[in-house]
């Protein structure tokens, strides 16, 4: 097998296990025209389908499909040894119905049980594109090929990546990795939202604060205190006059 359809195939592998839990061994669904054609071209399902996904895988089918293919067993008498080879998985139909209606049935809404769904019927590929979750295989110049994911499947593995703060994690993952941290007692800690400062716009200065300022005028009474102490002196204290005669009659003796 080529580098190029190896590395093609693991990546959608990858993609179904990390948006819908695929896991190994992977459970093919194979119906009556898938083993048409490999009988046709004379391929080994039970060797090139675990080879080509480079992995375990177990091929199964539906009674329902075993008895379509058996109603033409004249023209495919090989497909119908070939299926008989696979295990079987239970439909639940009590009546056997057409084997394109009983693999939708099989797949459901959500494909739960994670079907590869193997198949060369081109209406019921159709079908299956517009659910989400359902990887197609089918023979493409007698070699198996899986082929890309569907819009609807990156439509829906889009939606539920919007709420898982884990990229590439699927619903079941998650809350299996919370009970884990609940049981190991790791909180997971919550970010506080980053607040951002607003940048303070640059405004013109105050025309205002832009003028000299006036020097205020001296109080009149403070300029008189000053004025009075430069020129002001002191004044000489007067003896009375019966203190003055003391003093002379003291002087004359």
């Amino acid at each position: 097998m080529k580098i190029t359809r190896y590395k093609k195939v693991q990546k959608y592998l990858k993609f179904y296990y990390n948006n819908y839990g695929f896991h190994q061994p992977y459970q093919v669904l194979i119906d009556g025209t898938f083993c048409f054609t490999a009988f046709k071209e004379q391929i080994n399902i039970r060797d090139q389908i675990p080879k080509y996904l480079n992995s375990q895988a177990k091929l199964l089918t539906t009674r329902c499909i075993i008895v379509e293919t058996e109603k033409i067993a004249k023209k495919a008498h090989g497909a119908l040894t070939i299926l008989k080879q696979y295990g079987i998985h239970e439909c639940g139909h009590k009546e056997p119905i057409a084997g394109s209606n009983c693999i939708l049935s099989m797949i459901g809404k959500r494909n739960d049980k994670h079907y590869i769904l193997a198949t060369q019927d081109r209406d019921l590929q159709d079908k299956l594109r517009e659910k989400s979750g359902v990887p197609l295989l089918y023979f493409h110049n007698k070699a198996p090929t899986l082929e890309k994911p569907s819009q609807a499947s990156y439509a829906k593995a889009g939606q539920s990546l919007e709420g898982n703060p884990f990229m590439f994690i699927t619903e079941t993952q998650n809350e299996a990795l919370k009970t884990m941290k609940q049981v190991l007692g790791v909180e997971q800690k919550v970010e506080e939202p980053k607040i951002i400062p607003k940048k303070k716009k640059q405004h013109n200065p105050n025309p205002l604060s832009c003028k000299k300022k006036k020097k205020k005028p001296l109080n009149n009474k403070k300029a008189e205190t000053v004025s009075e102490g430069k020129i002001r002196k002191r004044k000489k204290k007067k003896l009375p006059k019966h203190v003055k005669e003391q003093l002379k009659s003291v002087a004359s003796n």
